[in-house]
C-alpha cells in the first residue's frame, strides 16, 4: 500500500499542492498571546508534568529499538523509571523498573537482551513478563506470595511501528482513543520494518520553548540560513493538519517544487511523507536522506526544573545502510545534532534566560504559526480537564 492510498494523506497532499499551484496560503484567524510565565513558573511546570506527561500515553520508543525477543530498554520518564521488554511471544510490555522487594532498578543497562532480570541489590529475579520468579535465600527470607510481587505493569501498545505507553499504572485513557486515528497515517512509513541506527541526548530549555521550534517553519530561512537552508530553498510557510492534538506540517513551497508539476502517479512515498509529523505532547518526526532514507525522531521530555528539558534524538532508517552508506548516515545525523544543539536549543536557552528575567509579559504566535497555537491551546485544555473528563477530549477524529 502506497502513502497516497491512505485517503487522509492523499487529501493533505492534494490540499498543499493545490495551494502551491494557486499561490494561496491558509492562516489562522488571530494572533495568540501566551503568558510568558507559562515558560518560567515552577507551579505551572508541575501542573504540566503531572497532568500531561503523567496522564497521557507517550511515544516511548520505535519498535525497531527492541525488535527481538528478549530485547529491553530502560528510561526515566518524568522521574518514573520505566522498563520496556519484548517477550518470547513478540509482545512488548512495560513496567515500573523497580524491584518489589526494596525498589531498586531491576535492569540498569540502557538496552540489552535478557531472558530474566535479577535485581543487583539482593538478587530477586523477574521474568520478561514481570513475574517474580525467585526470591534469593527464600527459606531465610520468609514465605511470600510471589504472584502478588510481580513488577508493576504499565499500559503499553505498539502502533505504526512505535511503542506508546503511560507511566500511570492506573491510567484509563485508551491509547487508540488518544491517537485519534493519527497512527493510521504513520503506518504509511512502515516503521516496524525499519533499522535502528543511532541515538543521543541533548539538553534544552523549557520543554515548550524547545517544542515550539518543531511546530513552525517560520524560523527556517532565518535561524538555519547557513545550515538547513544553505541552498536558500526553504520557505517560511507551513500548512497544519490536525488529528486531535497531533499535527502534520507540510511546506506548500516544497510541495510545489517536488510534486506540483508531476501527475499523482509519480508522487513517491519519500516525497509524500516529507514534512514534520508531531505526536502530542512532545514528539517530532522529520525525514532525511543521508546514506539512505531515514527519519529523526525527537523525543522531548521535561527536565527536573522548569527551565530544563532533554531531547533524545533517535535516527532510524528504512534499511540498514551498507558500508558505503554508513559514513553518509553518520554525517547526516551529526549535522542534525549541530543544527538542533547550536541553533535551535542555543537560541531557546537564550530565550529562556530572557524570559526568566521578566522581559515579556506575553509571547506571541502569529496567524502563520497555527501549529504552535493549537499546541498551546491543547496544553491548556488537558491541564484543565479532570481525570473523568480527560478521555472525552480524544474522540476518533478526521483531520481538522
Amino acid at each position: 500500500m502506497t502513502a497516497m492510498e491512505n485517503p487522509d494523506i492523499a487529501r493533505v497532499m492534494r490540499h498543499s499542492v493545490q495551494h502551491a499551484r494557486d499561490n494561496t496560503y491558509e492562516l489562522v484567524d488571530e494572533i495568540l498571546k501566551v503568558p510568558a510565565s507559562n515558560y518560567t513558573d515552577p507551579a505551572r511546570f508541575k501542573l504540566e508534568v503531572d497532568r500531561i506527561f503523567r496522564r497521557l500515553p507517550l511515544m516511548l520508543a520505535p519498535s525497531c529499538e527492541i525488535p527481538n525477543p528478549g530485547d529491553f530498554k530502560t528510561m526515566d520518564v518524568c522521574g518514573v523509571p520505566v522498563l520496556l521488554t519484548r517477550g518470547q511471544d513478540g509482545k512488548v510490555r512495560s513496567f515500573i523498573n523497580s524491584c518489589t522487594h526494596r525498589g531498586t532498578n531491576v535492569a540498569t543497562a540502557p538496552t540489552g537482551n535478557a531472558k530474566r532480570f535479577t535485581c543487583p541489590y539482593h538478587g530477586w529475579t523477574f521474568g520478561q513478563d514481570g513475574a517474580l520468579l525467585a526470591v534469593a535465600a527464600a527459606a531465610d527470607f520468609g514465605e511470600v506470595d510471589k504472584s502478588c510481587l510481580s513488577l508493576k505493569a504499565l499500559p503499553v501498545a505498539e502502533r505504526a511501528g512505535l511503542i506508546f505507553g503511560s507511566i500511570d499504572p492506573k491510567s484509563t485513557l485508551d491509547i487508540d482513543d488518544f491517537l485519534c486515528g493519527y497512527d493510521a497515517l504513520l503506518e504509511a512509513f512502515n516503521f516496524k520494518d525499519w533499522h535502528f541506527f543511532s541515538s543521543r541526548t541533548l539538553r534544552g530549555p523549557n520543554w515548550k520553548i524547545a517544542y515550539d521550534g518543531y511546530l513552525d517553519f517560520y524560523h527556517l530561512p532565518v535561524l538555519h540560513k547557513d545550515t538547513l537552508n544553505a541552498t536558500g530553498m526553504l520557505g517560511n510557510r507551513a500548512h497544519y493538519h490536525a488529528w486531535g492534538p497531533h499535527q502534520r506540517l507540510v511546506a506548500p513551497d516544497r510541495a510545489a517544487r517536488e510534486l506540483g508539476t508531476r501527475p499523482e502517479s509519480e508522487w513517491t512515498d519519500d516525497l509524500v511523507l516529507n514534512g514534520v509529523w508531531t505526536i502530542f505532547p512532545s514528539i517530532s518526526i522529520a525525514s532525511f536522506n543521508g546514506g539512505g532514507r531515514g527519519v529523526m525522531i525527537s523525543q522531548l521530555l521535561p527536565g527536573e526544573a522548569v527551565g530544563e528539558s532533554w531531547t533524545r534524538q533517535i535516527y532510524i532508517m528504512e534499511k540498514k545502510p551498507s558500508e558505503d552508506q554508513e559514513a553518509a548516515a553518520h554525517e547526516q545525523f551529526a549535522f542534525l545534532e549541530v543544527v538542533v544543539r547550536d541553533e535551535d536549543y542555543d537560541t531557546g536557552l537564550r530565550q529562556q534566560r530572557a524570559l526568566d528575567h521578566g522581559t515579556l509579559d506575553v509571547v506571541l504566535f502569529g496567524r502563520n504559526e497555527g501549529g504552535a497555537q493549537a499546541f498551546h491551546k491543547w496544553t491548556d485544555k488537558i491541564i484543565a480537564a479532570s481525570d473523568e473528563e480527560l478521555p472525552v477530549l480524544f474522540p476518533p477524529l478526521a483531520a481538522e
